[in-house]
């Protein structure tokens, strides 16, 4: 059996602009990698700055394009921050438009990544499909 193909978007914490630390968002990251690769599975980070150095939708296409996914995750960075509003309408929509098979996971939190994956690659395990929620 094949490790599931998970995708995660979000922000560059290195590349965030403002006055804060960046290193608590780095470590969780860091962790999330340790965590889904114990849980099996093939994860991916696609992080993109907010800093101007990036052309957002053509990274987020790209990643998106890079393989078949079975899930993407869209980090809290892009969907909780109000100002983030057209940048969050727009990684969704890259996701219908270029993985459209692949289920979409929220996390609540910087620990809690993975399990939202799990959450939504086990939906789609006992429905059988990615309208299984």
């Amino acid at each position: 059996m094949t490790e599931p193909a998970v995708l995660v978007i979000g922000l560059d914490p290195y590349r965030v602009p403002g006055p804060w630390d960046p290193t608590p968002v780095a470590v969780a990251i860091e962790e999330s990698v340790r965590r889904f690769a114990d849980s099996g599975i093939d994860a991916t980070n696609c992080l993109i700055g907010l800093d101007g150095s990036d052309d957002v939708e053509a990274v987020v296409t790209n990643a998106l394009r890079e393989r078949p996914w079975e899930c993407v995750l869209i980090g809290g960075g892009i969907r909780k921050d109000e100002e983030q509003l057209e940048l969050f309408e727009l990684v969704v929509n890259l996701t219908r438009r270029h993985a459209p098979d692949a289920a979409i996971a929220f996390n609540r939190n910087l620990t809690d990544i993975v399990d939202a994956v799990v959450r939504q690659l086990a939906r789609r395990t006992a429905g059988g499909g990615r309208d299984s929620s």
